[in-house]
């Protein structure tokens, strides 16, 4: 599909989060302009620019370095879609988010609910849990096999998704014997770790994920394409979107360079408190977006350490909200609550489909106003005025307009936010991609488990303070 990159533009309005219009909260145009904090942001810009490709900068060169990949993808995806009735995506993290959000955002919302011939494809399931009870009701809604199962892990030794292909892989050979290997994908590291020996030994079709792409940051390679085409996603135009988005910000100057300024703001609020951040889009289609920028915002910038290894404890909580619903269940605080958060809305301008309200209950004035107007007229309303409440109410907010949801708009929104993200980090000086919090988690699972080589970390979880009955009622 051929996408016009002008009228296709996503556009980044930051008028509530300045002074002039939000009241004391504000930023001021001398807290942009500033000659130190500009000495900062052309720092974290070269920072970022000179670590492009290189240790846990791979992403930077997805929308480059993949033709070849793409082609076996698109290859493997149709094959799956002529002789499979499911795909089920095995992953968790960034290995789950990413593929959910790109599937809510392009394709129907009722995607597995409409017959075959409208789908084009197979039903599509990702499991992110490892709930007994969800894993177990997988099997009432699919047959195995008719099932292609793609096994997504960069380490091959994520408890969660390896207890998934554990369980899959049984089922499959007890049904299906030396066949079963033409139902599992793996997408693994093709240099390390235990999935890409096992796919090796079994035989499966394997793609790899780059070394320098981290789970949160991989939904442009392997990990999200695949089961995006599968779905008939136009990756090409993710890609695309992707790449007009990094041109777009090849400048240091804040107003060139739309994820810079959107970090630059972010990174201005935090050192004034600003410490929650409220991802609310206006379109059920970007509801899940809000869910993979939470992982990417807090994994990446809740840190404790500075680089040079001083203790910070920084970081800015993600909250998720969905427009219009959550005006009926989080707006009052926003509007009414602390000083505490940043808002960025999420806007379309024009949606893929249109509803009239038709005539009716003309004795009703409060119901009758609304005849005569569309669904899409009054979501933009519902948006309009609650951006309107926030500001009255001196609260920071932005908007991001998108002219439509389509794959090139969201492969720009994606790029937007990991390279917003990667500025954060380097203005406050951390490292934006490890995740030790985590892995301390990670550990203590795998010693309460008996994982072997983690005997030390058991003895530490046996030495803990144990629990009180008297503070358990």
């Amino acid at each position: 599909m051929r996408y016009n990159k002008k009228s296709m533009k996503i556009r980044m309005d930051y008028n509530n989060m300045m002074s002039s219009v939000i009241g004391k909260e504000g930023i001021k145009d001398e807290d942009l302009n500033s000659p130190s904090f500009c000495r900062e942001i052309k720092k974290a810009y070269k920072s970022v620019e000179q670590g492009k490709g290189k240790g846990m900068m791979g992403w930077a060169d997805l929308p480059y370095n993949q033709d070849e990949i793409v082609e076996d993808i698109l290859a493997t995806a149709r094959n799956i879609r002529k002789n499979f009735e499911y795909f089920v995506v095995l992953g968790i993290g960034g290995s789950a988010l990413g593929p959910i959000a790109a599937f809510q955002a392009l394709c129907h919302l009722h995607y597995n609910d409409l017959s075959k011939c409208m789908r084009k494809g197979p039903k599509f399931y990702v499991e992110d849990n490892v709930d007994p009870e969800r894993m177990a009701a997988l099997f009432d809604v699919i047959d195995v096999e008719k099932t292609m199962f793609n096994v997504v892990t960069k380490s091959g030794s994520t408890s969660e998704t390896m207890t998934q292909y554990l369980i899959i892989n049984n089922i499959l050979k007890e049904k299906l014997g030396d066949k079963a290997k033409e139902h599992i994908i793996a997408t693994t590291s093709k240099s390390a770790g235990n999935l890409i020996k096992i796919a090796e030994k079994e035989g499966y079709k394997t793609f790899y994920i780059p070394d320098g792409v981290g789970g949160r940051f991989s939904e442009l390679c392997p990990v999200g394409l695949l089961p995006a085409a599968v779905v008939d996603i136009d990756i090409k135009g993710l890609l695309f979107g992707a790449k007009f988005m990094m041109e777009e910000c090849k400048e240091d100057r804040i107003k060139k360079n739309p994820a810079l300024m959107a970090a630059a703001l972010q990174h201005l609020s935090m050192k004034r408190g600003k410490n929650i951040g409220v991802m609310m889009p206006y379109a059920d289609g970007l509801k899940f977006i809000a869910d993979w920028y939470a992982q990417l915002w807090a994994e990446s910038l809740g840190k404790n350490k500075t680089l040079s290894g001083k203790d910070c404890n920084v970081g800015q909580t993600p909250v998720k909200a969905l427009g219009v619903t959550d005006q009926h269940s989080q707006v009052q605080l926003y509007a009414e609550g602390p000083f505490d958060k940043v808002i960025t809305f999420i806007g379309v301008d024009e949606y893929r489909a249109t509803v009239e309200i038709p005539n009716g209950c003309e004795e009703y004035p409060n119901v009758n106003f609304l005849c005569g107007h569309t669904m899409n007229e009054l979501i933009q309303a519902e948006r309009q005025a609650t951006e309107y409440a926030v500001t009255k109410a001196g609260k920071l907010n932005y908007t991001i307009m998108l002219p439509t949801l389509n794959a090139f708009t969201l492969g720009q929104l994606l790029m937007y936010f990991m390279l917003q993200t990667a500025y954060a980090g380097a203005l406050l000086n951390i490292d934006t991609f490890n995740q030790p919090g985590v892995e301390e988690g990670k550990n203590a699972t795998y010693a309460l488990l008996g994982r072997p080589g983690y005997d030390e970390k058991r003895t530490e979880l046996a030495n803990a303070p144990q629990k009180q009955n008297k503070y358990i009622i």
